[in-house]
């Protein structure tokens, strides 16, 4: 991103927002690794533990982002993780930096949740998979697979 790009925010989706934000789309070349918003959206309503977000430029929803929170679920499975279900950048908005400062975001906000020392992502290997850029934010490589998907983590606990 640069100087002049307004600021990246995480923002609710409401009845307001939500036409916008289901017309955001990932690019023909992403479909493979990025479900469309309608989709997580819906899931989220009947998953307690979803806390999603939209992906504001300035006031221009540019994309959409979906973590499992721990302290949102009944009985979490981890309570000391977190987990990025879905990031997707409207196509017309990549390369701009967006997806990345709103990495940065969740990670804060995950940083902030009690308990949670660490927050996990998985993709799909693949041609145009996301693994370098989660891998150029600070995730690493955990050796695991889960049904198909790669899985990556970045421990969340800074040592001072």
């Amino acid at each position: 991103m640069s100087a002049a790009s307004p600021p990246v925010t995480l923002g609710e989706i409401t009845a307001e927002s939500l036409s916008a934000i289901l017309a955001l789309h990932p690019g023909s070349d992403r479909q493979q690794f990025v479900a469309t918003n309608a989709t997580p959206i819906a899931q989220a309503h009947f998953e307690p533990a979803a806390w999603f977000r939209a992906i504001y430029a300035g006031d221009a929803p540019v994309g959409f982002a979906m973590r499992y929170d721990p302290s949102r679920a009944a009985n979490p499975e981890r309570a000391d993780r977190c987990f990025l279900w879905r990031l997707m950048i409207d196509a017309r908005q990549q390369r701009n930096g967006y997806g990345a400062h709103a990495v940065r975001l969740l990670i804060a906000h995950a940083r902030a949740l009690p308990g949670v020392v660490a927050m996990d992502v998985s993709y799909f290997p693949g041609a145009g998979n996301p693994g370098d850029f989660y891998r150029k934010l600070g995730f690493r490589d955990t050796g695991a697979v889960d049904d198909g998907e790669v899985m990556l983590e970045l421990g969340l606990v800074t040592h001072e």
